[in-house]
């Protein structure tokens, strides 16, 4: 047995385990339902596994990574930095756009939701300071990453003179994280067909019949940042085609991160791809964790169309100016999402802010949010995370 699991492991790429998984979970749910939620403790084991290993993988990395580093390395960051922050903003814009072509309006009803939101983007900054500066087996336990990106970036300054043994050690601890994280990723194929499983058993897909409209536009604006605006930056810095980049990212960090809803357990995912295509470690091991902080293109679609669809429903008139300023607003938000528990949904009010709508409606918007999440946070973290390999990707090539 062990020896026919081993050649259907060697015969078969990882991408089309899962899309295995995929078709056998959709079969159960339609054939044993019942059965089908009992399945889901394997995709929680799975998405488990992957949260637990990726703080110690970054923050090991990341040691490694600058202690050892060359010359160029920091100067390879800024064209990444520059990309992320860029390309939140032109997601965000997007979704200004693709709201006033599709404008859409809510159902808004009296609805409990147990979640404090920012009170402003001084508080979302705040919290991304004070993460900065947590204690780093805090950081490392509750997998804050701006924290342990400070922390392993401070160690690793310090030990970049450090004798030669000991920068050999650490280079040795990072690859037998790396070989655990390996070993996590080829259950992928099981922890996908868990989690979908259990989705498809629970909630399905009826639910979100009444909001059509408003996926459509939320969704359709990241397929656009994905297919259209990120293949265009790509271009930009190496002047050749990006489809090749930026379909190989969508297939092989966009489909685990759709699944598992979790840009930060998607890091080893990335991490892996960033391996297997050959760049430089000593960038993407600071890229791909710093993505998951900063990059959050799907975010900046999330908080600017429930905002646009708020205001909408009220028949709060905007103008292009006022809807400009969301845009940076949510970009800048969305960097920081991280630090706000809740995510991009609580980012929220913080928007409707802008058009003077009263707190108590903007989270009955929230409300709307949660309901949607299945598909809507799905893509946004399918998004999110993709781009952070393919602009990772594209600075490498750049500077081949």
């Amino acid at each position: 047995m062990l020896s026919i699991i081993k050649r259907f492991m060697d015969a078969t790429s990882l991408v089309s385990r899962i899309v295995i998984g995929i078709i056998l979970a959709v079969a159960l749910v339609l054939i044993a339902p019942e059965a089908a939620k009992q399945v889901g403790i394997l995709g929680t084991i799975f998405v488990s596994a992957l949260k637990a290993t990726a703080p110690v993988l970054v923050f090991f990395l990341v040691i490694s990574a600058i202690a050892n580093r060359q010359r160029d390395t920091q100067s390879n960051i800024r064209p990444i930095l520059g990309l992320y922050l860029v390309g939140t903003l032109a997601a965000a814009l997007t979704a200004v756009v693709a709201s006033f072509a599709f404008p859409t309006e809510l159902v808004l009803e009296s609805s409990e939701v147990s979640v404090t939101p920012p009170e402003g983007l001084a508080q979302v900054l705040g919290t991304l300071v004070t993460n900065m500066v947590a204690n780093p087996i805090t950081a490392i336990t509750e997998a804050n990453y701006v924290g342990i990106l400070v922390w392993a970036t401070a160690l690793g300054i310090s030990l970049h003179h450090a004798s030669d043994s000991t920068r050999q050690a650490l280079g040795d601890l990072s690859d037998a994280v790396s070989q655990v994280i390996r070993w996590v990723i080829q259950l992928a194929p099981i922890g996908i067909f868990g989690l979908l499983a259990n989705t498809l058993a629970h909630t399905g897909f009826a639910a979100m019949a009444g909001y059509s409209q408003l996926l459509m536009v939320i969704v359709g604006s990241m397929l656009f940042v994905a297919l259209v605006i990120n293949p265009a930056l790509v271009w930009l810095m190496t002047r050749s085609n990006p489809y090749p980049l930026v379909l190989r990212c969508l297939r092989e960090s966009g489909v685990t991160a759709f699944f598992t809803r979790s840009s930060a357990a998607n890091i080893p995912v990335n991490m892996q791809l960033c391996k297997d295509m050959q760049l430089d470690k000593n960038v993407y091991s600071v890229s791909i964790p710093l993505g998951a902080t900063i990059n959050m293109a799907g975010a900046a679609i999330t908080v600017t169309v429930l905002t646009l669809a708020a205001a909408n429903t009220l028949g709060i008139q905007v103008d292009m100016g006022t809807a400009l300023l969301l845009s940076v607003v949510a970009a800048v938000s969305a960097c920081g999402a991280s630090g706000v528990a809740g995510g991009s949904l609580l980012l929220i009010p913080l928007a409707c802010h802008l058009f003077g709508i009263d707190q108590s409606v903007a989270m009955q918007v929230v409300s709307v949010g949660f309901i949607i999440s299945v598909v809507q946070d799905s893509a946004e973290t399918a998004l999110n995370s993709s781009t952070d390999v393919v602009f990772t990707a594209a600075a490498s090539q750049r500077d081949a």
